[in-house]
């Protein structure tokens, strides 16, 4: 072994030979024992047998395999199928066939300015840097590179687009504007709960206690490999469970009542999926199409278009401009910390702030008033 350098320590060992020349494998480490255990896991492996890595691994064989072995393992089906995605439309092409201990961060700063020059949105070319980001993390815990290249770089600024609120008169016009249609409690949940829009299509009616008033979130519904299937909800806090509103659970009795009439009209062609939101035969709700109604519907009724995401958002700023604490919000939406919460809405907590403001004046001017009476005495 050796000291770098850069401050950090590189091993090496002979994993076999090809073509009469002997293959080593390289590994690093912050320390000198880092290095060492990291050099008996490589033997370990060797032992069992287990393909080790090709000495000249390059950027698409790592990917593929880092995409396999540990993504596939640790996230939902559609965000594998975002990482895919980038790793195939932008990492691969470019860095494909370098070798992985050779990619520099001049390299990947020049990928990001040529993408962005090329007319890819920032929000997605930083999207493809936090990918390669957490795949080179994931080299160098591993040892197979020294240093992380894309940690470096600078990443491209995103448009600060915070959402509009939305005023309780706006609130009851989109509510009009929806009623009308048979997925209008859906709608009216998304407006009255802020649920994600897989959460809301993925929910079934044992996640339902109407007579109690609450729901429970357990699961979302997701387009994978063009297959409608019900995966885990987004991030641990996503498991959480709502208080309805009174509105929003006699939306919900309205829409049981609605689907059972349509399942005795479906007769044999209903398919029984326990989903509170399907189609006329009880079959799962394509995302795409929920949102494609309800834009039709709000601009018939003469409102802006808007998304079921934006009715999520529609949600939070009606809590905040009520003085909802936003740690409550947070906890509704399912965000997974309070940092997330205030960076997004932070621009619509003006009445708390005011109200925040003007409870301390009056503490303080009660406290003034309280110490000129003794001044007097």
């Amino acid at each position: 072994m050796a000291l770098r350098s850069d401050g950090r320590w590189h091993g090496r060992l002979s994993v076999g030979n090809r073509g009469g020349r002997r293959l080593r494998r390289s590994v690093y480490g912050s320390t000198r024992t880092e290095t060492l255990r990291r050099l008996h896991e490589l033997r370990r492996e060797l032992e069992r047998g287990q393909p080790i890595t090709p000495p000249r691994l390059t950027v698409e064989q790592f990917l593929t395999r880092w995409l396999n072995d540990t993504v596939a393992l640790a996230v939902r089906p559609a965000t594998l199928v975002s990482y895919r995605g980038h790793c195939r439309n932008h990492l691969i092409p470019p860095f494909g066939t370098i070798p992985l201990s050779d990619l520099t961060p001049e390299q990947v700063q020049r990928l990001l300015n040529d993408k962005l020059a090329a007319g890819l949105a920032p929000r997605t070319v930083r999207q493809t840097l936090m990918v390669l980001r957490a795949a080179l993390g994931h080299a160098v815990r591993r040892g197979l590179v020294a240093r992380n290249p894309a940690r470096v770089v600078t990443a491209p600024r995103i448009p600060d687009t915070k959402p509009a609120g939305i005023t309780p008169n706006e609130a009851h016009r989109i509510l009009a504007a929806v009623q009308v249609d048979r997925l209008g409690a859906l709608y009216a949940l998304g407006l009255g709960t802020g649920l994600r829009l897989g959460e809301a299509l993925g929910l079934g009616w044992d996640d339902l206690d109407l007579a109690a008033g609450h729901l429970t979130v357990r699961r979302a519904l997701q387009r994978v490999h063009g297959r409608l299937v019900l995966v885990e909800p987004k991030t641990r806090r996503s498991r959480r469970t709502i208080v309805l509103p009174a509105t929003i659970s006699a939306e919900l009795r309205r829409h049981r009542v609605r689907q059972m009439e349509e399942r005795l009209r479906a007769g044999t062609r209903w398919h029984e999926t326990g989903l509170t939101f399907t189609s006329l035969v009880g079959t799962p709700l394509d995302a795409a199409a929920v949102t494609k109604r309800l834009k039709r519907l709000l601009v018939n009724a003469g409102l802006p278009p808007t998304t079921f995401h934006g009715l999520r958002h529609a949600a939070a700023s009606l809590l905040l401009a009520q003085g909802v604490n936003p740690r409550m919000v947070m906890e509704l939406l399912g965000h997974a910390d309070i940092a997330m919460t205030l960076g997004t809405y932070s621009h619509l907590t003006a009445p708390v702030r005011n109200e925040a403001a003007d409870r301390m004046d009056l503490a303080l001017s009660a406290r003034a008033d309280v110490m000129s009476e003794g001044v007097g005495r």
